[in-house]
Protein backbone atom coordinates (compact mmCIF):
# COMPACT_ATOMS: atom_id res chain seq x y z
CA UNK A 1 0.00 0.00 0.00
CA UNK A 2 2.85 2.72 0.66
CA UNK A 3 4.19 1.89 -2.51
CA UNK A 4 0.80 2.61 -4.19
CA UNK A 5 0.24 5.46 -2.27
CA UNK A 6 3.92 6.78 -3.42
CA UNK A 7 2.91 6.25 -6.90
CA UNK A 8 -0.32 7.86 -6.42
CA UNK A 9 1.77 11.01 -5.03
CA UNK A 10 4.02 10.80 -8.55
CA UNK A 11 0.85 11.97 -10.06
CA UNK A 12 0.42 15.52 -7.84
CA UNK A 13 3.79 15.71 -8.32
CA UNK A 14 3.47 16.17 -11.74
CA UNK A 15 0.61 18.12 -12.12
CA UNK A 16 2.86 20.94 -9.96
CA UNK A 17 4.49 21.52 -13.51
CA UNK A 18 0.60 21.99 -15.25
CA UNK A 19 1.11 25.70 -14.42
CA UNK A 20 4.70 26.40 -15.68
CA UNK A 21 3.52 24.25 -18.66
CA UNK A 22 0.35 25.32 -19.99
CA UNK A 23 1.93 28.67 -19.56
CA UNK A 24 4.68 27.93 -21.88
CA UNK A 25 2.80 26.56 -24.96
CA UNK A 26 1.25 30.06 -25.71
CA UNK A 27 -2.45 31.29 -26.97
CA UNK A 28 -3.78 27.38 -27.30
CA UNK A 29 -7.43 27.55 -26.61
CA UNK A 30 -8.49 24.95 -23.54
CA UNK A 31 -10.02 22.63 -25.01
CA UNK A 32 -7.48 22.49 -28.22
CA UNK A 33 -4.30 21.74 -25.83
CA UNK A 34 -6.59 19.08 -23.76
CA UNK A 35 -6.86 17.38 -27.16
CA UNK A 36 -3.62 17.81 -28.38
CA UNK A 37 -2.05 16.71 -24.80
CA UNK A 38 -4.77 14.48 -24.22
CA UNK A 39 -3.77 12.18 -27.77
CA UNK A 40 -0.59 12.15 -26.13
CA UNK A 41 -1.43 10.76 -23.11
CA UNK A 42 -3.00 8.10 -25.10
CA UNK A 43 0.51 7.40 -26.82
CA UNK A 44 2.28 7.28 -23.43
CA UNK A 45 -0.43 4.25 -22.64
CA UNK A 46 0.09 2.45 -25.82
CA UNK A 47 3.74 2.58 -25.51
CA UNK A 48 3.51 1.39 -21.85
CA UNK A 49 1.14 -1.86 -23.25
CA UNK A 50 3.75 -2.18 -26.29
CA UNK A 51 7.23 -2.08 -24.22
CA UNK A 52 5.56 -3.29 -20.65
CA UNK A 53 4.00 -6.45 -18.79
CA UNK A 54 0.70 -7.49 -20.47
CA UNK A 55 -2.02 -7.19 -18.18
CA UNK A 56 -4.50 -10.15 -17.87
CA UNK A 57 -7.90 -10.08 -19.54
CA UNK A 58 -10.28 -8.49 -17.85
CA UNK A 59 -14.08 -8.27 -18.55
CA UNK A 60 -14.57 -4.12 -17.83
CA UNK A 61 -18.28 -3.89 -16.67
CA UNK A 62 -19.94 -0.42 -18.89
CA UNK A 63 -20.13 1.77 -16.05
CA UNK A 64 -16.59 1.24 -15.52
CA UNK A 65 -16.28 3.58 -19.11
CA UNK A 66 -18.55 6.03 -18.23
CA UNK A 67 -16.75 6.53 -14.74
CA UNK A 68 -13.66 7.15 -16.17
CA UNK A 69 -14.44 9.25 -19.46
CA UNK A 70 -17.20 11.39 -16.98
CA UNK A 71 -13.92 11.74 -15.23
CA UNK A 72 -11.02 12.53 -17.41
CA UNK A 73 -13.77 14.67 -19.92
CA UNK A 74 -16.24 15.83 -17.64
CA UNK A 75 -13.77 17.28 -15.06
CA UNK A 76 -12.07 19.65 -18.04
CA UNK A 77 -15.28 20.48 -19.38
CA UNK A 78 -16.93 22.09 -16.76
CA UNK A 79 -13.49 23.19 -15.49
CA UNK A 80 -13.26 25.13 -18.47
CA UNK A 81 -17.02 26.62 -18.48
CA UNK A 82 -16.47 27.56 -14.99
CA UNK A 83 -12.99 29.65 -16.02
CA UNK A 84 -15.55 31.47 -18.69
CA UNK A 85 -18.21 32.14 -16.55
CA UNK A 86 -16.52 32.90 -12.91
CA UNK A 87 -13.27 34.64 -11.98
CA UNK A 88 -10.39 32.51 -11.99
CA UNK A 89 -9.38 32.63 -7.99
CA UNK A 90 -12.93 31.56 -6.96
CA UNK A 91 -13.55 29.12 -9.54
CA UNK A 92 -10.33 27.02 -9.01
CA UNK A 93 -10.99 26.82 -5.07
CA UNK A 94 -14.47 25.93 -5.67
CA UNK A 95 -12.68 23.24 -8.32
CA UNK A 96 -10.28 22.50 -5.71
CA UNK A 97 -12.41 20.98 -3.13
CA UNK A 98 -12.12 17.78 -4.70
CA UNK A 99 -9.00 16.38 -2.20
CA UNK A 100 -11.53 17.10 0.60
CA UNK A 101 -14.24 14.81 -0.71
CA UNK A 102 -11.91 12.47 -1.57
CA UNK A 103 -10.76 11.91 2.12
CA UNK A 104 -14.33 12.34 3.53
CA UNK A 105 -16.25 10.25 0.59
CA UNK A 106 -13.29 7.79 1.97
CA UNK A 107 -15.69 6.88 4.70
CA UNK A 108 -18.39 5.57 2.26
CA UNK A 109 -15.58 2.66 1.12
CA UNK A 110 -16.01 -1.05 2.17
CA UNK A 111 -12.94 -1.87 4.14
CA UNK A 112 -12.12 2.41 4.76
CA UNK A 113 -11.89 3.70 8.61
CA UNK A 114 -12.36 7.85 8.06
CA UNK A 115 -9.83 9.37 11.29
CA UNK A 116 -9.99 12.48 12.53
CA UNK A 117 -6.77 13.30 11.39
CA UNK A 118 -7.41 12.76 8.02
CA UNK A 119 -10.37 15.40 8.26
CA UNK A 120 -7.85 17.92 9.96
CA UNK A 121 -5.05 17.31 7.33
CA UNK A 122 -7.14 17.91 4.45
CA UNK A 123 -8.31 20.73 5.99
CA UNK A 124 -5.21 22.42 6.64
CA UNK A 125 -4.62 21.44 2.95
CA UNK A 126 -7.40 23.65 1.76
CA UNK A 127 -6.52 26.70 4.08
CA UNK A 128 -2.75 26.49 2.21
CA UNK A 129 -4.17 25.66 -0.85
CA UNK A 130 -6.66 29.27 -0.09
CA UNK A 131 -3.06 31.36 0.73
CA UNK A 132 -1.65 30.28 -2.22
CA UNK A 133 -4.38 30.39 -5.01
CA UNK A 134 -5.45 34.14 -3.34
CA UNK A 135 -1.93 34.98 -2.45
CA UNK A 136 -3.34 36.18 0.82
CA UNK A 137 -5.87 38.58 -0.44
CA UNK A 138 -9.98 38.04 0.25
CA UNK A 139 -12.66 36.33 -1.91
CA UNK A 140 -15.57 37.76 -3.84
CA UNK A 141 -18.14 35.71 -4.46
CA UNK A 142 -21.00 37.20 -6.48
CA UNK A 143 -24.45 36.45 -6.94
CA UNK A 144 -23.87 37.22 -10.93
CA UNK A 145 -21.08 34.37 -11.17
CA UNK A 146 -23.37 31.25 -10.04
CA UNK A 147 -23.44 29.49 -12.72
CA UNK A 148 -19.52 29.24 -12.92
CA UNK A 149 -19.29 28.89 -8.93
CA UNK A 150 -22.47 25.53 -9.70
CA UNK A 151 -19.76 24.71 -12.87
CA UNK A 152 -16.56 24.61 -10.65
CA UNK A 153 -18.22 22.15 -7.79
CA UNK A 154 -19.51 19.96 -10.63
CA UNK A 155 -15.53 19.72 -11.12
CA UNK A 156 -14.88 18.85 -7.23
CA UNK A 157 -17.77 16.36 -7.17
CA UNK A 158 -16.78 14.70 -10.45
CA UNK A 159 -13.31 13.98 -10.03
CA UNK A 160 -13.21 13.30 -6.04
CA UNK A 161 -16.13 10.63 -7.77
CA UNK A 162 -14.29 9.37 -10.31
CA UNK A 163 -11.47 8.79 -8.01
CA UNK A 164 -13.23 7.00 -5.25
CA UNK A 165 -15.38 5.00 -7.69
CA UNK A 166 -12.23 3.77 -9.39
CA UNK A 167 -11.36 2.27 -6.17
CA UNK A 168 -14.21 0.16 -6.04
CA UNK A 169 -13.59 -1.38 -9.64
CA UNK A 170 -9.62 -2.23 -8.68
CA UNK A 171 -9.45 -5.48 -10.82
CA UNK A 172 -9.36 -3.04 -13.37
CA UNK A 173 -6.00 -2.73 -15.14
CA UNK A 174 -4.45 1.26 -15.20
CA UNK A 175 -4.14 -0.06 -19.06
CA UNK A 176 -7.94 1.22 -19.28
CA UNK A 177 -6.46 4.66 -18.95
CA UNK A 178 -5.03 4.95 -22.33
CA UNK A 179 -8.73 4.68 -23.78
CA UNK A 180 -10.11 6.98 -21.13
CA UNK A 181 -7.29 9.49 -22.39
CA UNK A 182 -8.13 8.62 -26.32
CA UNK A 183 -11.98 9.31 -25.46
CA UNK A 184 -11.14 12.36 -23.82
CA UNK A 185 -8.83 13.91 -26.29
CA UNK A 186 -11.94 13.10 -29.30
CA UNK A 187 -14.37 15.07 -26.88
CA UNK A 188 -12.09 17.60 -26.50
CA UNK A 189 -11.59 18.44 -30.17
CA UNK A 190 -15.28 18.52 -30.62
CA UNK A 191 -16.00 20.76 -28.40
CA UNK A 192 -12.69 22.91 -29.47
CA UNK A 193 -14.41 23.01 -33.12
CA UNK A 194 -17.96 23.92 -31.68
CA UNK A 195 -16.92 26.46 -29.42
CA UNK A 196 -13.19 27.82 -30.02
CA UNK A 197 -10.68 29.39 -32.82
CA UNK A 198 -7.69 27.40 -34.04
CA UNK A 199 -4.43 28.81 -32.33
CA UNK A 200 -1.44 26.17 -32.69
CA UNK A 201 1.36 26.47 -30.61
CA UNK A 202 4.10 29.00 -31.77
CA UNK A 203 7.66 27.82 -32.33
CA UNK A 204 9.53 24.34 -30.72
CA UNK A 205 9.37 26.34 -27.09
CA UNK A 206 5.37 25.80 -27.04
CA UNK A 207 5.50 22.65 -29.06
CA UNK A 208 8.25 21.34 -26.18
CA UNK A 209 5.43 22.81 -23.68
CA UNK A 210 2.34 20.66 -25.15
CA UNK A 211 4.57 17.51 -25.30
CA UNK A 212 5.41 18.23 -21.80
CA UNK A 213 2.44 18.59 -20.75
CA UNK A 214 1.19 15.57 -22.49
CA UNK A 215 3.82 13.30 -21.01
CA UNK A 216 3.56 14.14 -17.76
CA UNK A 217 0.42 15.89 -16.34
CA UNK A 218 -1.90 14.96 -18.54
CA UNK A 219 -0.58 11.73 -19.17
CA UNK A 220 1.78 9.70 -16.93
CA UNK A 221 -0.09 11.59 -13.94
CA UNK A 222 -3.31 9.41 -14.36
CA UNK A 223 -2.01 6.25 -15.17
CA UNK A 224 0.28 6.91 -11.52
CA UNK A 225 -3.01 8.62 -10.00
CA UNK A 226 -5.31 5.42 -11.20
CA UNK A 227 -2.76 3.01 -9.28
CA UNK A 228 -2.57 4.89 -6.00
CA UNK A 229 -6.16 5.44 -5.68
CA UNK A 230 -7.01 1.75 -6.43
CA UNK A 231 -4.18 0.43 -4.71
CA UNK A 232 -3.02 3.00 -2.00
CA UNK A 233 -4.10 5.09 1.12
CA UNK A 234 -6.64 6.95 -0.80
CA UNK A 235 -7.16 9.24 2.77
CA UNK A 236 -3.64 10.26 2.58
CA UNK A 237 -3.90 11.02 -0.94
CA UNK A 238 -6.91 12.98 -0.74
CA UNK A 239 -5.03 15.10 1.89
CA UNK A 240 -1.54 14.97 0.13
CA UNK A 241 -3.33 16.56 -3.12
CA UNK A 242 -3.44 19.66 -1.73
CA UNK A 243 0.27 20.09 -2.63
CA UNK A 244 0.04 20.67 -6.01
CA UNK A 245 -0.91 24.05 -6.07
CA UNK A 246 2.00 24.51 -3.48
CA UNK A 247 4.66 22.80 -5.38
CA UNK A 248 3.27 24.71 -8.56
CA UNK A 249 3.78 27.63 -6.92
CA UNK A 250 7.35 26.44 -5.80
CA UNK A 251 8.18 25.53 -9.74
CA UNK A 252 6.81 29.29 -10.92
CA UNK A 253 9.46 30.75 -8.03
CA UNK A 254 12.28 28.36 -8.91
CA UNK A 255 12.30 29.11 -12.91
CA UNK A 256 11.56 32.74 -11.79
CA UNK A 257 8.00 32.85 -12.60
CA UNK A 258 6.67 33.81 -9.40
CA UNK A 259 8.23 35.73 -6.27
CA UNK A 260 8.32 34.23 -2.86
CA UNK A 261 6.49 35.69 -0.04
CA UNK A 262 5.22 35.06 3.09
CA UNK A 263 1.98 33.54 1.61
CA UNK A 264 3.99 30.89 0.02
CA UNK A 265 5.42 30.17 3.70
CA UNK A 266 2.51 30.17 5.23
CA UNK A 267 0.63 27.75 2.75
CA UNK A 268 4.04 25.48 3.30
CA UNK A 269 3.54 25.26 6.90
CA UNK A 270 -0.26 24.16 6.67
CA UNK A 271 0.24 21.78 4.02
CA UNK A 272 3.26 20.18 5.29
CA UNK A 273 1.38 19.89 8.98
CA UNK A 274 -2.17 18.84 7.17
CA UNK A 275 0.15 16.34 5.00
CA UNK A 276 1.73 14.30 8.49
CA UNK A 277 -1.39 14.28 9.92
CA UNK A 278 -3.20 12.40 7.22
CA UNK A 279 -0.33 10.25 6.77
CA UNK A 280 0.55 9.46 10.06
CA UNK A 281 -3.31 7.93 11.97
CA UNK A 282 -1.81 6.71 15.10
CA UNK A 283 0.63 9.53 15.31
CA UNK A 284 -0.75 10.93 18.42
CA UNK A 285 -2.00 7.50 20.07
CA UNK A 286 1.15 5.95 19.59
CA UNK A 287 3.23 9.24 21.32
CA UNK A 288 0.37 8.64 24.07
CA UNK A 289 1.04 5.34 24.42
CA UNK A 290 4.76 6.06 25.05
CA UNK A 291 4.22 8.84 27.42
CA UNK A 292 2.15 6.13 29.63
CA UNK A 293 4.23 3.27 29.41
CA UNK A 294 7.23 5.83 30.54
CA UNK A 295 5.08 6.94 33.26
CA UNK A 296 4.42 3.38 34.58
Amino acid sequence: MARATLIGFTAVAMWALLALLTDASGQVPPFLLSAITFAIGTAVGLAARLFGPKPAPVKIPPVVWLIGIGGLFGYHFFYFTALRNAPAVEASLIAYLWPLLIVVGSALMPGERLRWNHVAGAVLGLLGTVLIVTKGGGLSFESRYTFGYAMAAVCAVLWSSYSLLSRRFAEVPTSIVTWFCAATSILSLICHLALEETVLPSGAGEWLAVLGLGLMPVGAAFYAWDYGVKRGNIQVLGAASYAAPLLSTLVLIATGFAEPTWNVIGACLLISVGAVLAARPNLFSARQTAEGEAGA
